[in-house]
């Protein structure tokens, strides 16, 4: 394996498998560290880069947002050990899902309990003042 010191943002997105304009984007957010710049103004990132970026990748896959995953970060380049932060925030990331898994279930009764209502209901007999009788029951 070849060890990069320096890599514009071109092959720093190449590597990564991402575009340019992501790069950018997480640089100007800060979720990676300011890119050096060369003498003619290119952005150098080094292999760090590309592991700050993969760190970013997981975070996301297991449901940690941008500011979060910025928050994480910024402890790690403050020296302190995020782990406790990280933590805390898959703990209350797992009991969002829990109640949004009871919201979906509602809503997948609702939606069920309709589509017997809407099986039963003539198309003919839709009120014309109404878009739809399916969803709109009233007149």
């Amino acid at each position: 394996m070849v060890v990069v010191t320096a890599m514009r943002i071109g092959e720093l997105a190449e590597r990564a498998g991402t575009s340019v304009k992501t790069i950018r984007y997480y640089d100007r957010i800060g979720v990676l560290r300011p890119a050096e710049r060369s003498e003619s103004g290119y952005r150098l990132y080094g292999e760090d880069a590309l592991d700050r970026y993969r760190f970013v990748r997981a975070a996301q896959a297991v449901g940690l947002r941008l500011g979060e995953i910025r928050e994480i970060i910024a402890l790690r380049d403050q020296g302190e050990t995020p782990c406790g932060f990280v933590v805390d925030l898959i703990g209350r990331r797992a009991a969002e899902l829990d109640t949004r898994i009871v919201e979906l279930a509602a809503l997948r009764d609702e939606l069920r309990s309709l589509d017997r209502r809407a099986r039963r209901l003539d198309p003919r007999r839709c009120h014309p003042r109404l878009v739809c009788h399916v969803i709109d029951g009233g007149a």
